[in-house]
């Protein structure tokens, strides 16, 4: 089983820019996403937090961690804004917690058309299946190590520190 933990951000469509509320409705869910690509895996979906990710603290990393250690899957899917991603990252990597953890997120609104979600979420779905246990981002197609990855603002992709 994949345990799928979501923390808010653009992949649930939660549009703060726009709206500048942390405590805004999810305008879309993760099951939504898989219950249009009609998956057959089994998962469990846990909502942990609801925050743009540049208002997560090192306390929400810690409620983070608490949640991994207390799942009884062995693998990981957490939904994270792109912001702090890498932060977040490298917060649960120093711990090594013996389990595959994959962090993913989006650049565009999860309800938006045109929207990387599904893509992004599908490519981590994928991946944590087949890594070894260790944290890493799935973001752009392409998997990363949570001590070899960065945000490039300029290009908005994630890329090789």
């Amino acid at each position: 089983m994949i345990h799928i933990i979501t923390t808010g951000g653009t992949i649930e469509g939660l549009d703060y820019e726009a709206e500048k509320n942390i405590n805004q409705e999810n305008k879309i869910s993760i099951e939504d996403f898989f219950r249009s690509a009609n998956v057959s895996f089994f998962y469990s979906v846990e909502s942990v937090l609801n925050k743009d990710s540049r208002s997560i603290t090192d306390e929400d990393r810690k409620l983070l961690v608490e949640k991994i250690k207390a799942s009884s899957a062995e693998k990981i899917v957490l939904t994270h804004g792109t912001f702090t991603m890498e932060d977040t990252a490298k917060y649960i990597g120093k711990l090594n917690l013996k389990k595959t953890i994959v962090l993913v997120g989006s650049f565009v609104l999860g309800t938006s058309i045109d929207t990387d979600a599904p893509f992004n979420l599908g490519y981590a779905i994928c991946s944590v299946q087949f890594l070894k246990p260790d944290v890493y981002v799935a973001m752009n197609g392409t998997i990363f190590h949570w001590k070899n990855v960065t945000k490039n603002l300029e290009t908005n992709k994630f890329e090789q520190r």
